[in-house]
């Protein structure tokens, strides 16, 4: 009983990795239940007793992604060298690691949390609020003495924009042709970059406001 108990609680996490890989090569529409059930040891009709629709899937990889960025934000909190230029580059690049995050927030996100139950949304909400708050606990770091209404704007400034990133840094051929018909010059920047960029420009700004 012990070997089969693991075995059931080891299922979600196997489903969601066979939906990982498929998504690496395919998109979110062409992904289906029953190509992710071939890619496991669970048959279809038993997926439905972890996750009841495909989207509840992709919010339960976007939870797991965003509790290990929350767990990387909270080792940049506890650093005692932090600097606003280390801040800049550690969490741009804690980011880039997270690219499945961008692709599927940016994608497919709002049909993704309609399509999902309100237990597993909240549970998907948790796990956002974590990586929030402790991007505004770096901010007081950096920013000693600074109000909670400042803090937020920094936080509410920056993640919304990590919602844009991926199609920016990762445009499909068509919209490169379509950009180059119009005069619109692609960056150059990828997701660190250009991340990067924007909490250097917050910062600063956060820093004149002040002084």
């Amino acid at each position: 009983m012990k070997v089969a108990r693991e075995i059931v609680e080891q299922r979600p996490q196997e489903i969601m990795d066979a939906c990982r890989k498929l998504y690496e090569k395919e998109s979110f529409q062409e992904i289906s239940l029953k190509e992710i059930s071939a890619q496991t040891s669970i048959s279809r009709p038993s997926i439905y007793n972890y996750f009841e629709t495909k989207e509840e899937i992709f919010l339960a990889i976007l939870e797991e992604e965003y509790n290990q960025w929350a767990d990387e934000i909270g080792q940049i909190a506890q650093r005692d060298d932090l600097t606003d230029s280390l801040f800049a580059e550690l969490f741009a690049t804690s980011l880039g690691r997270h690219e499945t995050m961008l692709k599927i927030q940016c994608m497919n996100l709002y049909e993704i949390e309609e399509n999902s139950r309100i237990e597993r949304l909240v549970s998907f909400k948790k796990a956002y609020r974590r990586a929030f708050d402790l991007a505004g606990e770096c901010y007081r770091k950096l920013r000693p003495g600074v109000g909670e209404d400042e803090t937020r704007t920094f936080c509410f400034t920056l993640f919304p924009f990590l919602y844009g990133v991926y199609p920016y840094v990762h445009p499909t051929d068509k919209q490169l042709k379509a950009m180059e018909v119009v005069g619109i010059q692609p960056t150059a920047m990828d997701a660190v970059a250009l991340t990067r960029c924007l909490i250097e420009a917050l910062l600063d700004d956060g820093h004149d406001k002040r002084e």
